[in-house]
């Protein structure tokens, strides 16, 4: 191969023995699987509103935005559960960038991929000491799963992975809620047939052992928006396309009918700043079909503590390197309004 074997990084099982979770942690995490797969399942009728920055790119900040999260949890928990969003992988289109706290702890700094293993465990893991949430992370990479599957409360696979075979076995055998996005060209009957997979036992090869998983029902449909032939953005977040999942779902045998509206990305066009408006419209027509309502379970939203976004070594805190985010004035009303409805 033309690469370089730098080392040999150590194994998940090792890193878990370095940084073991408490009994109180794992009944926070227990307890939150179990909630968002009520949401899921539709045994529990609150939206899930899995929200944070585009990339956790700091600990610091990102600690304290989700500590901003939790005070506001107590006062929505009737009608919300809310589910950080600590993405620590970067999905970068044409493979040039930084590629989140994984590969670079420190974004001005060169690769780590040790030191990232480690820095994106003890972050998942202080989220959970500190707040008393379970968080979302993006499955970009499968085979590095297991270094946080005891970890999350909900997984997503992006919409450049969702056709990858390897990214569908693995969704099938993971214990919690994952989302699977459709893809960047906005075919859903692909995204239809991820979840499909991902809903199924498989048996497959996975860090070198033979592996037999046992399905996930709680695989469901996210809509992202796509790209047109055109390179533009084009949206599918509305009634009609909220329909044509339907149907789509009514004509397979699936488990648990669910979609989660992206509300950045494609459906705002990279505007961050429409995702409040997004929420509103999707909550209107589900407010008006009960239908809709036991279908549509919530949204994805990128949110920061301060609004869009900056160039790596700027320093301003709490604003995102990566895709821009709505900050934190602008989040708490939408979320204090989304739980009006």
């Amino acid at each position: 191969m033309n690469v370089d074997f730098e080392k040999k990084l150590t194994i998940p099982m090792e890193v878990k023995k370095m940084f073991p979770l408490d009994d109180e942690m794992r009944k926070i995490i227990e307890d939150r699987r179990e909630q968002i797969k009520k949401i899921i399942s539709g045994e529990d009728d609150r939206l899930l509103l899995i929200i944070g920055p585009c990339s956790a790119d700091n600990e610091d900040s990102v600690l304290d935005y989700i500590l901003r999260l939790r005070a506001i949890q107590d006062r929505v928990r009737r009608k919300i559960l809310i589910v950080p969003r600590v993405f620590t992988n970067k999905p970068r289109t044409t493979g040039d960038g930084y590629k989140g706290l994984l590969h670079q702890p420190d974004p001005e700094e060169k690769p780590d991929l040790f030191k990232g293993i480690i820095a994106t465990r003890e972050m998942h893991m202080r989220v959970v000491k500190e707040t008393g949430f379970a968080t979302a992370d993006e499955m970009l990479y499968p085979e590095n799963y297991r270094y946080l599957d005891d970890v999350l409360g909900y997984v997503t696979v992006g919409a450049r992975s969702v056709e990858d075979q390897q990214h569908r076995l693995v969704a099938s055998g993971v214990e919690v809620p994952v989302g699977m996005k459709n893809p960047t060209g906005g075919d859903l009957s692909v995204m239809i047939n991820a979840i499909n997979a991902a809903q199924h036992r498989h048996s497959f090869l996975y860090r070198g052992w033979a592996v037999h998983s046992y399905g996930n029902p709680y695989a469901h449909a996210v809509l992202r928006g796509f790209t047109n032939n055109r390179g533009r953005s084009v949206p599918n977040y509305h009634y009609e396309d909220v329909r044509n999942v339907m149907e789509l779902y009514e004509n397979s045998n699936l488990s648990f009918p669910a979609i989660v509206i992206d509300t950045n990305h494609a459906n705002s066009g990279k505007n961050p700043f429409e995702q409040p408006r997004i929420v509103d419209e999707v909550m209107n027509y589900r407010k008006n079909n009960a239908d809709i309502k036991k279908l549509v379970k919530g949204f994805l939203v990128e949110s920061y503590i301060e609004d869009g976004a900056q160039k790596i070594g700027e320093g301003v805190y709490g604003k995102s390197i990566t895709d821009a985010c709505i900050g934190w004035e602008k989040s708490e009303r939408m979320i204090l309004s989304l739980a009006e409805y």
